[in-house]
């Protein structure tokens, strides 16, 4: 077998997961005792790691290229089983034993050469067998102890004939027959004998077959649930010879046509589908690619249906066809111009005509049962809507006609639809001449969605005796003055109340006094600055809010004491939130909040990072108490200095001489010249590493780097602080900083690691290059001074005694030190 490099890759990658994962990783849990996934993991056995409770084990994309009956470990529990593409080639007799309760077994993909004659006869329980492409040749395979199988799906084979064994008809649970992409191109009355004992709730499959022949009468009395039959013929005429030998066949849902990816075909002969009228069907599902310039007879045979789905096709019209028990429509894309005229099917229950070329829509009238109306997508332009185009059909509970072009409506546009519960003219500008009235009489509306229509909503446009509306949607449009304040007073069972991208800057806090149920409130992309009407009791019921895109840079104590306690999703993403020391405790909210907030990783600080990507989550609270803490303690020095001046310049001498020793060493930093490559800041319990690892692999390699090392190159005499000034940290370029335990403990290391800072911060020179030398805790790098913000916004380097690890370090290191 050839393994192509890609395969070879993706071997590659999962063994070394494999090796990774360790013992007992093999698998991953989906349920735990339950439900586990071992797809492609590179395995060729079952893990004995998998618990004896596992029901189901997705086991696909491995190596198993035998299969015998020890291959499986004893899981009575087992119902499906999953072994696509894991290169089995043989299968052995009583190879599922262990396995015996399956009621799904899945071989798909696999080049099967050899089936054991009773490898399957232990599973008594098998309701599913999914033998896709395995090379299978027939159907007289070993299934005859499978009494309860309900589906067989053996597409993709080289299948030349559908007949079944004898010994299936026996098998009264036997549902789904999938043939699709096999080589079968003549059907005969002898293979549909155990077909026709079966029963009449079978589904059958035979897509994309080279039909070429159908005997007449080889479907005579079979009652078929589905009957699928896209792209089956190898031409037009045997499809209409084909479809003309099925005479006495009985279908409930017959799908025909073709796939939505062939190719369209000019056809000469427009009756190519009255073959359909030799037998009966109650739902027809069509693509149509066949297009002619002549007019195409596509509904003549139609005329029995209860549904018609049209998804695809090029009629330009829709002849008028006296349908007797037609009750559901759908008409998708087509070359159509006009709305068919459809007012001759009474009995009609359900139509849908949608993203079509811009059509005319002349109305339907004379359809009392008429219940769902879908005119979507139609580019449609309708005058003095809505009552005139839909006469005389009272029983309307749906209308969509959202994404067309322009609907006006004057005064009543619904005065004969009293029954309407859902009205969707989303994305449609709307012209409304009489705003007060345009909605009166839906007394059962229960969903209104006027989104983006253009609409400016005023005091006059008041939602009046809609009292059981629960969804409003408003978004895209445009507020006048206080409106908002008045138009939903009235809405005493709303429930979704949408009014995104309104550009509202305010809201009232009467605005939701007529609203006591409403549970979601969609404000995204608004201009709000504050969120003040959160806190009303009438808002109680609130189960999620969203205000992302807005101007929201905090939240008040009151609305945060006050919010909704359902209140289970709360969007406050994509807002200028301040950051500032002032509002600590909105951050911490924040924080403690994280569980009601939707994705509280995308709450961003404004005020603190023009790039928005400082988080507000990651915000430290600490500085701001460090912060506070100082000004207190100032404060208190500059009231009580004549007091206790004696006291502070002992208490604070060493930070004294440390502002005077980084002055004088900041004077003339350009001038300083550099004596060596690095300084090297440490704690004295690390010498050790220093001496034997650092300054041997650096100072001895090629080309040698100079360390400046505290306990050899400081010059006698001297202050420490001043050596660490002069020698240190404005004699070398880099600064090499090795953190460790020790070195978080040590106030010399804190005091070294500030001066680094401080020099490099006055001279914007990021040179400081830090070596973690051992884990620390994050909550500990915080007692060092700008340590834990360095981490997180610098790379650095990690110390590991992993031989091919120690090499990157040092080569990572070395770079490092002698980049200018």
């Amino acid at each position: 077998m050839t393994v192509s490099f890609g395969e070879r890759m993706f071997f590659l990658g999962s063994i070394l997961i494999s090796m990774s994962s360790g013992q007992g990783q093999e698998c991953t849990t989906i349920i735990e005792n339950k439900e586990y996934s071992c797809s492609g993991r590179n395995l060729n056995h079952i893990p004995n790691s998998l618990p004896f409770t596992v029901t189901s084990l997705d086991f696909s994309f491995n190596f198993l290229s035998s299969l015998h009956k020890c291959v499986f470990p004893v899981f009575f529990n087992l119902q499906v089983l999953d072994l696509t593409r894991c290169h089995i080639v043989h299968i052995e007799n009583d190879t599922f034993y262990n396995v015996k309760n399956l009621t799904t077994l899945i071989l798909t993909g696999n080049p099967i050469t050899y089936f054991g004659p009773g490898c399957l006869n232990s599973l008594h329980n098998l309701q599913r067998l999914i033998l896709v492409d395995v090379g299978l040749s027939s159907l007289q395979i070993q299934i005859n102890n499978l009494t309860k199988l309900q589906e067989l799906r053996v597409g993709t084979n080289n299948i030349q004939s559908m007949s079944l064994p004898p010994f299936m008809s026996s098998f009264k649970d036997f549902r789904v027959l999938d043939l699709h992409a096999n080589n079968i191109s003549v059907i005969k009355t002898e293979d549909t004998v155990v077909l026709r004992k079966i029963g009449k709730n079978v589904t059958l499959i035979l897509s994309r077959n080279p039909i070429l022949y159908i005997e007449p009468g080889a479907f005579k009395d079979i009652y078929l649930k589905e009957f699928h039959i896209q792209s089956a013929f190898v031409s037009l005429n045997a499809q209409k010879e084909g479809l003309e030998a099925l005479t006495g066949l009985n279908v409930d849902k017959l799908f025909i046509g073709n796939y939505r990816m062939q190719w369209r075909v000019n056809v000469s002969n427009t009756s190519y589908l009255d073959g359909l009228c030799s037998f009966n069907f109650n739902e027809i599902y069509f693509i149509q690619k066949e297009w002619s310039e002549n007019k195409l007879h596509l509904f003549r045979c139609m005329i029995n249906a209860t549904k018609i789905t049209l998804k695809r096709s090029y009629i330009k019209s829709m002849e008028h066809i006296q349908f007797h028990r037609l009750k559901e429509l759908y008409l998708g894309l087509t070359s159509l111009s006009v709305v068919p005229f459809i007012s001759q099917i009474p009995s009609l229950e359900k139509l849908v005509v949608k993203n079509n070329m811009p059509l005319t829509f002349y109305g339907i009238s004379d359809l009392p049962l008429l219940q769902f109306v879908d005119l979507s997508g139609n580019f449609l332009i309708l005058k003095d809507c809505c009552s005139q185009f839909f006469r005389r059909t009272p029983n309307i509970r749906y209308m969509n006609l959202s994404q067309n072009s322009e609907i006006g409506m004057t005064n009543k546009p619904f005065s004969e639809l009293d029954l309407l519960e859902v009205l969707d003219v989303h994305r449609t500008k709307l012209v409304l001449v009489f705003h007060f009235g345009f909605l009166h009489g839906l007394k059962n509306l229960k969903y209104l969605d006027v989104s983006y229509t253009s609409v400016t909503f005023t005091r006059q446009i008041i939602f009046q005796k809609l009292n059981n509306l629960t969804v409003l949607k408003m978004a895209g449009n445009s507020f006048h003055g206080d409106a908002l304040s008045y138009i939903l007073q009235n809405l005493t069972n709303l429930e979704v109340l949408d009014i995104s991208h309104c550009g509202i800057e305010e809201i009232s806090r009467k605005s939701f006094i007529g609203t006591p149920k409403i549970q979601h409130l969609y404000l995204s992309q608004n201009k709000l600055m504050v969120l003040d009407f959160l806190a009303q009791p009438e808002l109680k019921p609130l189960t999620s809010v969203y205000v992302n895109k807005n101007s929201i840079t905090s939240i008040s104590l009151h609305v945060r004491q006050n919010l909704p306690t359902n209140l289970s999703e709360f969007d406050l993403t994509s807002n200028p939130i301040d950051c500032s020391c002032s509002q600590t405790d909105f951050i911490w909210w924040i924080i403690q909040n994280q569980n009601i907030l939707k994705q509280p990783e995308n709450i961003f600080c404004k005020t603190l990072s023009p790039s928005s990507d400082f988080r507000a989550t990651d915000f430290d609270i600490d500085s701001c108490v460090h912060k506070k803490r100082l000004k207190i303690v100032l404060s208190v020095f500059f009231i009580t200095v004549v007091v206790l001046l004696s006291f502070l310049v002992y208490r604070f001498q060493f930070y004294l001489q440390y502002c005077c020793i980084l002055l004088r060493g900041y004077r003339s930093p350009g001038q300083q010249e550099c004596s060596y490559d690095a300084f090297v800041i440490f704690s004295s319990y690390d010498e050790v590493w220093v001496m034997n690892e650092l300054m041997e692999n650096l100072e001895n390699g090629v080309p040698p780097i100079q360390l400046c090392l505290h306990m050899r190159d400081f010059q006698a005499g001297k202050s420490i602080a001043s050596n660490i000034i002069d020698e240190g940290i404005m004699g070398s370029r880099k600064i090499i900083v090795v953190v460790s335990q020790h070195f978080i403990d040590s106030a010399w290391c804190r005091f070294e690691f500030e001066l680094a800072q401080s020099r490099f911060m006055m001279e914007r020179n990021a040179n400081i290059i830090i070596i973690i030398l051992e884990d620390v805790e994050e909550r500990k790098t915080k007692k060092v001074l700008g340590l834990h913000k360095h981490l997180k916004k610098n790379t650095y380097l990690k110390w590991s005694r992993d031989p091919l690890s120690n090499m990157r370090f040092w080569i990572r290191l070395r770079k490092a030190i002698l980049d200018c």
